[in-house]
């Protein structure tokens, strides 16, 4: 009898167990649930109120204007080192209004989002790529890096996606889609994949590989931030809409399980990135040199941000700051996420002080304010959840929430590492000739009037033609534009050539007495890191 009910014990015991794991491991509930589970992890269908969806929209707007703003004095003044707690970063009543008013350039992070917001308003949700990428290209605002790359090939006719591709752009991990992909996840609230459908055309336009990874993951965690409370919950299960085998998701990867081992000392952590993931191999301006505008390891300090921050908005803004790079863009992401997570009414006062009067301002280079993106992002928020299986009954919104699952896999620059960069500092006035040994190099520079000095905003109708050779084979004829905004950012690039020597040749074909095309540097790649080597 002992034995008995001891295996009577057991079955029952086993029973239990299994109708546990059932409940937390099947299928999830198709039944709407209104609100929240208080763990903050959603069900299958999430109903909220559209007073809850507008001020999570207007959340995860006006955090990135406040990341924006907070982190903007400190932008590439700490690279490859942390900002010192004593460090001072001004923040006050006004100071919002006055920085878009005295530094519109800042918010590139905005500005870059609201031109394919109005795309999308002015020729609708299926609008083609062909629509962002010339909105894009023809705008007046200056870019730099990737964009500015893509925008140079969609204005010399190439097109999405080869504009974004590595080989036709340098900056191709570079952070640019990263920030510019906000749009996405707010259009798409607790439905990642379509966040992600949304985005990626848009961000083949100026990246690939890992620069667009940076835009996949910062949409996806913005559309799991509707529908969840928990910011680790968030940033993990964001993760999931990346490759597993792809550098980005290895870093971010190394941040979360770092977090676990010192969760109390962000600073170790951001030690640990450094010693791993520092080294640059796309963007020429960051290799053999601190700066570094890498995707991956700006968005581990977004990462760093939010999960050391734990739902505190001042923590994560001062985290995610602190960490250093690209210190405007990283808080702006990190602020916008929690904001949606939080909601607008949430948002602690002391970061929204000074934040009404500037709500209607437009944007420098946009007929667009906080007030009109507010509106309009409601607008498109709600036509994608309709669009997706959910459902908008009177002041109610039913989200089909999705399971994260992971995109193509893309990895650029690879069997490319830099192992020499060489200073030219001479204007090609005839020829350049240099040798070389490696599978591939870039040329920077620049072309621009004689008479102008500042670094930038320089204008002028002159584009020099340069024909380049490798091997005495010509490669190109390089057009580059003496304008800024048309600018080509690096004069001529070739990868994946034959290992061994080479011989490279510029030479310029229409000089002009009022131009010059300055020769900056030559980065020679080769097969095998620069250790590897010995």
């Amino acid at each position: 009898m002992k034995n008995a009910r001891l295996q009577v014990g057991c079955f029952l015991l086993l029973l239990s167990a299994l109708m546990a794991f059932s409940r937390t491991a099947g299928p999830p509930r198709s039944t709407p649930k209104k609100g929240l589970p208080a763990a903050g992890v959603p069900v299958a269908d999430v109903t909220i109120s559209k007073a809850t969806l507008q001020d999570k929209i207007k959340g995860g707007w006006a955090g990135q204007l406040i990341g924006c703003t907070f982190g903007g004095p400190t932008e590439f003044k700490f690279n490859g080192t942390m900002m010192n707690d004593y460090q001072p970063i001004p923040w006050y009543d006004g100071y919002i209004k006055k920085t878009m008013l005295e530094i519109p350039g800042l918010y590139d992070d905005l500005y870059m989002d609201l031109t394919f917001v109005d795309v999308f308003e002015k020729k609708g949700l299926d609008a083609p790529v062909s629509e962002h990428a010339n909105a894009f290209a023809k705008a007046d605002y200056m870019l730099w890096h990737a964009n500015q790359v893509g925008r140079y090939n969609i204005l010399n006719g190439m097109k999405a996606p080869q504009s974004g591709h590595w080989l036709n752009n340098p900056h191709a991990d570079d952070i640019d889609f990263q920030i510019e992909a906000d749009f996405s996840g707010l259009m798409a609230p607790g439905m990642p994949n379509t966040a992600v459908q949304i985005g990626d055309p848009i961000g083949h336009i100026m990246n690939y590989g890992d620069g667009w990874y940076g835009g996949v993951y910062v949409g996806a965690m913005y559309s799991l931030a509707f529908v969840s409370k928990d910011v680790n919950y968030i940033v993990r299960e964001g993760l999931k809409t990346v490759p597993a085998q792809s550098t980005f998701y290895q870093c971010i990867a190394d941040v979360i399980k770092w977090h676990d081992q010192y969760p109390n000392d962000w600073k170790r952590t951001w030690l640990e990135v450094q010693r791993k993931w520092a080294d640059e191999v796309g963007c020429p301006d960051g290799i053999f040199a601190p700066y570094n505008i890498d995707a991956k390891i700006n968005s581990a300090y977004i990462v760093l941000g939010l999960l050391y921050g734990q739902g505190d908005y001042t923590k994560t803004m001062q985290i995610s700051t602190r960490a250093g790079q690209d210190s405007d863009c990283n808080p702006s992401s990190a602020g916008g996420i929690l904001g949606t997570m939080l909601g607008y009414d949430k948002i602690p006062a002391y970061w929204k002080q000074g934040l009404k009067e500037a709500e209607d301002i437009d944007f420098k280079y946009t007929a667009m304010s906080l007030n009109d993106v507010y509106s309009i992002g409601m607008k498109h928020a709600l036509q994608v959840v309709e669009r997706n299986g959910g459902k908008v009954t009177g002041d109610n919104v039913t989200i089909a929430v999705q399971t994260p699952k992971a995109v193509r896999l893309e990895q650029g620059f690879g069997g490319h590492f830099p192992i020499e960069k060489r200073g030219i500092n001479k204007d090609l006035v005839d020829e350049y000739t240099a040798t070389f040994d490696g599978v591939g190099f870039i040329v920077s520079g620049d072309c621009r009037p004689k008479a102008q000095t500042a670094s930038y905003e320089y204008e002028s109708k002159y584009a020099g033609q340069v024909e380049v050779y490798v091997d005495d084979k010509k490669v190109e004829t390089a057009t580059l534009p003496a304008s800024f905004t048309r600018r080509r950012y690096d004069l001529t690039w070739k990868y994946q050539l034959a290992p061994g020597k080479h011989t490279l040749r510029l030479k310029l074909l229409n000089p002009d007495k009022d131009h010059t095309l300055r020769l900056r540097t030559l980065i020679v790649f080769g097969e095998k890191p620069i250790l590897a080597r010995y």
